[in-house]
């Protein structure tokens, strides 16, 4: 047995996601020593996936550039998948007042919007595939642009129901796109702390906007949400548009060693060795055998379309984010991260129903500040996991004979028991009206352990199966959205039925099934790489031209 409870592999020479880290752990100096290498401290450390000699490889950019690109796309997941999706929760009670409804159309209006995110997703998936990621990015900043003015001059329910419709478009790409873009521009061994990181904007921001939104309804209105997001999606979309080009790039899949099943080191190692050559020859003669494309221009790279990045029809790759669901260990990926955020999710529903209230009484501002404390639970692990996360798989890579597998993202599920507990104990801790500081903390807790599960599926969903990531994110907005919606049909219905620690003990119980059923995910990886469904029905999820 291998190091970290990993099973020695007795059926393939290699299974995609397993790549050799440390060269000095592995004594692989003689194979690995002409490939590429991370530079200082990560000197000792192979970079998988290997970098192309194309300047245009997105892993060649510098990491100015890199770091450029990945804070606009967090820039944009903080408005949209942060800020518009709960937009409107602190200021439910204030909104149904002004339009004269119940309550629960104002929740709906906020359901469709989450539905027509998820239903949007796979045509996002299949256009990203097809064509690439800015083309996506770039339409989806423009309808929030659009569903934020319409919302600033809506003046009844239907024209704010076709505001949030808008910006549940703009959703699409925010959710689901940006942790792909991740894999991208970054080696295995750095893509933890930047997963983390945006896993802490999907969860944690939506917390503080809360409490930024219910203050400004209660002291300017709730139009003025839209009046002020207007300029900071405007802000967004310019910065997307001439700072951040494509990251999507067709390499020769030799390079890929932490997507191959065959993966011939030595080979790609003499690869490396003429290409160094020819660049030496090149630096004394001025001639290369084999030239180089030259770098885009930054005009070049403003460009929307850049071409195409896959010879699969348009439907094909819509199939693929339903397909996806065949590998079972993509399937516990969609659903520990769609349906933790879910469950967390559904407390924000409740807030304004419960805290409003007696014993509570709290006003639109006073739900808002509720939600510093999940916020402060996001940061806490956030930080926690950034910081261990990429250390945490170099010290078991090391101790593996300097190979790193995929799993060893998984350890942090641990963290993710959190959830399940916290939920029981805040839905016990509403019921029964106790101190709302208290029910702070441990809705805090709650999203500690919603932040260790989604952080630790999205890494191990990236570095397992990086050929189907786009799919497996695809699918998890289209779960999560697709249930919120229901949750918002039926939640504060049985919260006030039933009562919110019955409810949310249900939530817990799930919460706790969902870290449980991570276990079999260790030993699946294998039998996937020698059972591929989709190879066999023909249905492909990454295919270079």
């Amino acid at each position: 047995m291998a190091f970290g409870g990993i099973l020695e592999d007795s059926h393939l020479p290699h299974v995609p996601g397993t790549v050799i880290l440390n060269e000095e752990a592995a004594h692989s100096e003689n194979i690995t020593r002409g490939l590429r290498h991370g530079r200082g401290k990560n000197a000792g450390v192979v970079l998988a996936p290997q970098p192309s000699e194309d300047p245009n490889d997105p892993l060649n950019w510098s990491t100015a550039k890199k770091l450029t690109i990945t804070f606009i796309l967090a820039f944009g997941v903080i408005l949209y998948a942060g800020t518009v999706g709960p937009l409107l929760n602190a200021g439910l009670s204030t909104i149904s007042k002004d339009f004269n409804v119940p309550l629960g159309d104002i929740t709906v209006i906020s359901g469709y919007q989450l539905l027509v995110a998820g239903c949007f997703g796979p045509p996002v998936c299949a256009f990203s595939r097809k064509y690439g990621k800015r083309p996506l990015f770039v339409l989806c900043s423009i309808l929030g642009v659009v569903g934020t003015i319409i919302g600033s001059v809506a003046t009844s329910l239907d024209s704010l129901l076709a505001a949030r419709i808008v910006q549940g478009f703009a959703i699409s790409a925010y959710e689901s796109l940006v942790i792909t873009a991740i894999g991208d521009l970054f080696f295995v061994h750095e893509r933890g702390i930047y997963a983390s990181a945006i896993n802490f904007l999907l969860a944690g921001i939506s917390n503080f906007s809360s409490v930024i939104t219910g203050t400004i309804v209660e002291n300017l209105g709730w139009k003025y949400l839209f009046h002020i997001l207007n300029a900071f999606v405007a802000l967004q979309l310019i910065l997307l548009f001439f700072f951040c080009p494509e990251t999507t790039f067709n390499r020769d899949k030799q390079y890929d060693t932490d997507e191959n099943a065959n993966v011939d080191l030595e080979k790609l190692a003499e690869a490396e060795h003429r290409d160094d050559v020819e660049l030496e020859k090149t630096a004394s003669s001025g001639a290369r055998a084999t030239p180089l494309p030259s770098r885009k221009t930054f005009r070049q790279e403003l460009a929307i379309f850049t071409g195409t990045y896959t010879d699969e029809t348009l439907f094909q790759l819509v199939i693929g984010s339903f397909a996806v669901w065949t590998n079972l260990a993509a399937a516990w990926c969609i659903i520990a991260v769609g349906i933790s955020t879910v469950l967390f999710v559904a407390v924000a529903f409740v807030l304004a129903q419960i805290f409003t209230l007696p014993p509570y009484n709290l006003s639109a501002s006073g739900v808002g500040y509720l939600s510093l404390g999940p916020f402060v639970g996001s940061i806490i692990g956030s930080l926690a996991l950034g910081i261990m996360l990429d250390p945490l798989i170099k010290w078991f890579s090391k101790r593996n004979v300097g190979t790193y597998e995929p799993e060893y993202r998984l350890v942090v599920m641990f963290g993710g028991l959190l959830m399940g507990g916290g939920l029981i104990a805040w839905g016990y801790m509403a019921e029964h009206g106790i101190n709302l500081y208290a029910c702070a903390t441990v809705h805090g807790i709650i999203l500690v352990g919603v932040v260790s599960i989604c952080t630790a599926a999205t890494a191990y969903a990236l570095d397992a199966y990086r050929d189907m990531s786009n799919e497996i994110f695809i699918a998890i907005m289209l779960l999560k959205n697709v249930v919120l919606y229901g949750f918002s049909e039926f939640v504060n219905n049985w919260t006030a039925s039933a009562g919110p620690f019955v409810v949310y003990s249900v939530f817990g119980g799930i919460g706790l099934a969902i870290c449980l059923a991570s276990i079999p995910v260790y030993v699946y990886r294998s039998y996937w790489a020698r059972h591929n469904l989709l190879e066999k029905f023909g249905v492909k999820t990454h295919a270079e031209v």
